[in-house]
């Protein structure tokens, strides 16, 4: 832990001269992070020749230290121990060190030093491919503050889940690690609140079949939603479609976003969707519409009329989709609208 109080404390000079000499903006830091500045120890110039051992340039170096100040505080020991560990995943030092310029809060972590390694070995045995791992590494470093013993608790009870739910031992390796690659932060959740929200949707009658189909869908997200926020969603849709419940088990299915995301979220949707003239029968008839946001959908609506396209007598499906997909979609419209309407190698008839 290191002090943050600022007002007895003077800058480190040698800290200062050293950052200096390497051309580091010291008026960023002082701006973002003025407390390094103020520490008694600090090692720039140890922590900087190692990061030009993996092969930073200058302004590589100075990126990496205005980004991330904190890693001067790191004893050469520490920085040796971390580039030691990421070079189990890494391919080679250019991709560590391409890496540590993107993500350098990331690899300065070093208080979690052995959890990390346990985390690392542990993602290797489960079979995780190194490039999906130093993806968690960058993107998701939370999961491997956890002790190694609590990140296994929640596989196992995934496994246990995907068991009983009717999923076979033969896929169950493909499916966890489908699931853990798409979303790792489920890492992140109790076993508990696992086993609350499977009860939840098994009382809402959704059979073990449709609880996994869902659980795929969802990608991991169903973990990271509760009971309550489930609950009202679905009622919310109940109310907006006016439907049964095996009618709005059916819409959920199509499009688990009905049950992800919270009411305030449905609602502003649904609203930006009914102010463009697409009615309540149309959204019912391609519930996937609502996984967009307010604005894709209006950019969408907006090319589309462009040709010619209207979208309140048609169907939704053009405006679904990923960005791919709807230029798929979009392209298809387009050269309909360009082709010719009459046919250019047939005679015509002129009438002299």
């Amino acid at each position: 832990t290191y002090t943050t109080d600022t007002k007895s404390r003077e800058e480190n000079k040698k800290t200062i001269e050293s950052l200096y000499t390497l051309s580091v903006d010291i008026k960023k830091i002082r701006r973002l992070k003025e407390w390094v500045l103020l520490q008694d120890v600090a090692y720039v110039k140890e922590v900087a020749g190692i990061l030009q051992e993996m092969g930073a340039d200058e302004p590589a170096v100075a990126s990496i230290l205005e980004r991330c100040p904190e890693a001067i505080l790191h004893t050469p020991a520490e920085v040796n121990s971390q580039r030691t560990l990421w070079q189990l995943v890494c391919q080679n030092e250019k991709q560590l060190i391409k890496l540590i310029e993107q993500f350098p809060e990331s690899f300065f972590t070093t208080e979690y030093h052995e959890n990390q390694k346990a985390n690392i070995l542990f993602f290797q045995e489960l079979g995780l491919k190194n490039n999906i791992i130093t993806r968690f590494l960058t993107s998701a470093p939370t999961i491997f503050y956890n002790p190694v013993e609590k990140n296994k608790n929640v596989i196992e009870e995934l496994q246990r889940n995907y068991l009983s739910l009717g999923g076979s031992d033969a896929n169950m390796k493909i499916w966890i690690l489908k699931l853990l690659s798409q979303n790792p932060f489920i890492l992140l959740n109790s076993s508990t609140a696992i086993q609350e929200n499977l009860e939840f949707l098994q009382k809402n009658d959704f059979t073990d079949h449709e609880v996994l189909q869902l659980l795929s869908k969802l990608k991991g997200f169903i973990f990271q939603l509760t009971p309550t926020t489930m609950q009202k969603s679905l009622l919310f849709s109940k109310n907006v479609f006016k439907c049964g419940d095996q009618e709005l088990k059916e819409l959920v299915l199509k499009c688990p976003a009905l049950l992800y995301y919270s009411v305030p979220v449905l609602e502003e949707r649904l609203e930006g969707l009914l102010k463009e003239g697409i009615s309540v029968a149309q959204i019912k008839e391609t519930p996937m519409v609502l996984e967009l946001t307010t604005q894709i959908v209006q950019y969408r609506i907006k090319k589309l009329s462009a040709l010619g396209y209207d979208i309140k007598s048609g169907t939704l499906e053009s405006l679904n989709g990923t960005k791919k997909d709807f230029e798929v979609s979009y392209g298809k419209i387009q050269s309909k609208k360009e082709r010719p309407i009459f046919n250019p190698v047939a005679p015509l008839n002129i009438e002299d």
